[in-house]
């Protein structure tokens, strides 16, 4: 059968798709109703025998997956499906136990949450693996000079290490969170039809505790039908913070790419081709790649967010989009973190066009540091500013080094001396603390990374 979605053939890779197959999903599936039949034979509910039996047969290696389909188009329900699928392999009079007092969330809901567990481990991974890239390139580049721009405008002198350890601290924040919302994302239920535990009788809790014990999730403190969708939509919000930055870093490669700025770009094989009718093309694409997927991740936090507000005790509007925003998030994702990882690793400098765009304005960079030494000297803070306003004015429309404006003001010369300025003019004498900075950015990722 031929693919559809990109996810299935472009923009993957196996690890994380493999978690969100329909076989996996149905192994999951399997799993918890495993899990169920032990908790009710430890209780003695059913059987031992019954239990290990389930536990037997609970793997797609007996419940094929072709068969459960089968079913459903007979019944319409998915997880009624398995559940027929699962009970007909069982030996004896085993598969009467199946899904004994459960309801299919209790069942969809848990195996949601081991996909998670899953899911974030290979998304935390990788942010690891980009965390460790983008502290070497802190430490590689911490005295690398260019120049800092706000508003598309050049500002003041910083570093490719501030850069680098910027995005580096931001990821860090997000294995934070990642690691703060675990306790809310991986829960799972084993509560009934409506939350009140009614089918296990008093026996709820126990069975509940049994089962998330068994698969290594928390019980949720309350449910009605399903866990509640607010858990779901902060995992997808995070997803779409993560991709935020990815789409920031991506866009300052883009943008630094420029062929009028042109300081860094994306490592371009010799036989690559960056145009169909251009021959010279060096088009960043793969950044532009990552910042376009961003925009699919971050959308689909809309229709999380609508899943949390479901009527009365459950209804069914969640489960459609759930199907396709909870694997499209997670896949995506993580193929845009190797993704990056890669293009940051093989990343190109440009030094002498560094260089060359940290002079181009003549020295104008430099007014905020000779403005600051003319206060030293004795003059107002206000009075240096506007002189030094006017002179990079003066500078800018008639495209003379500032210097020589500098040394022509009148005003100026009982503040100025020629090779004092030369030192003021100079960039590399206005990076403040950008290398302790970038240092200690790097010493506090490197010792989490170690732990």
């Amino acid at each position: 059968m031929s693919k559809v979605h990109p996810i299935e053939f472009r923009y993957f890779t196996e690890k994380m798709r493999n978690i969100f197959t329909e076989e996996t999903k149905l192994q999951k599936w399997l799993d918890v109703e495993a899990a169920l039949a032990r908790a009710h034979a430890k209780l003695g509910d059913i059987p031992k025998s019954a239990a290990d039996e389930i536990t037997k047969k609970a793997n797609v290696k007996y419940v094929k997956l072709q068969r459960v389909k089968e079913i459903e188009n007979q019944i319409h329900h998915d997880l009624m499906a398995m559940v027929k699928a699962l009970t007909e392999v069982c030996d004896s009079n085993a598969g009467e136990y199946v899904h004994f007092g459960a309801t299919s969330y209790d069942i969809e809901d848990t195996a949601t949450a081991l996909q998670f567990k899953d899911a974030i481990n290979v998304i935390e991974n990788n942010m690891k693996s980009l965390l460790k890239t983008l502290i070497m390139l802190a430490e590689k580049h911490k005295n690398t000079i260019t120049i800092g721009r706000t508003h598309g405008q050049h500002a003041l002198p910083t570093t490719y290490g501030m850069k680098f350890a910027i995005w580096a601290s931001e990821l860090f924040r997000h294995l934070n969170r990642l690691e703060q919302i675990k306790p809310r994302i991986l829960v799972g239920k084993m509560s009934g039809a409506v939350g009140t535990m009614a089918s296990f009788g008093d026996k709820g809790f126990q069975i509940q505790e049994l089962v998330m014990n068994d698969l290594g999730l928390k019980p949720v403190m309350i449910s009605n039908q399903i866990v509640q969708r607010d858990r779901h939509a902060e995992i997808l919000l995070l997803l779409a913070l993560i991709s935020s930055t990815l789409d920031k870093i991506a866009r300052e490669i883009r943008n630094l790419s420029r062929t009028e700025i042109a300081e860094i770009s994306e490592h371009f094989k010799s036989s690559q081709v960056g145009s169909s009718t251009m021959p010279h093309k060096r088009n960043p694409h793969k950044s532009e790649r990552i910042c376009g997927l961003a925009r699919i991740i971050k959308s689909n936090v809309f229709p999380a967010l609508e899943n949390i507000s479901l009527e009365h005790e459950r209804d069914l509007t969640n489960s459609a989009p759930e199907r396709i925003i909870i694997p499209e998030s997670f896949i995506l994702l993580d193929y845009m973190l190797a993704q990056i990882n890669s293009i940051l690793q093989g990343l190109v400098f440009n030094f002498k066009n560094i260089q060359n765009n940290l002079n181009k304005t003549q020295g104008l960079i430099m007014a905020e540091n000779i403005m600051l030494k003319l206060t030293q000297k004795g003059m107002g803070r206000q009075s240096a500013h506007e002189i030094l306003r006017k002179c990079a004015m003066i500078s800018y429309q008639q495209n003379i080094p500032f210097k020589t404006i500098l040394l022509q003001d009148n005003s100026l010369k009982n503040f100025l001396k020629p090779d004092e300025l030369d030192k003021w003019l100079d960039p590399n004498n206005y990076l403040g603390l950008s290398s302790k900075i970038v240092q200690n950015v790097i010493n506090t990722i490197n010792k989490f990374l170690e732990a």
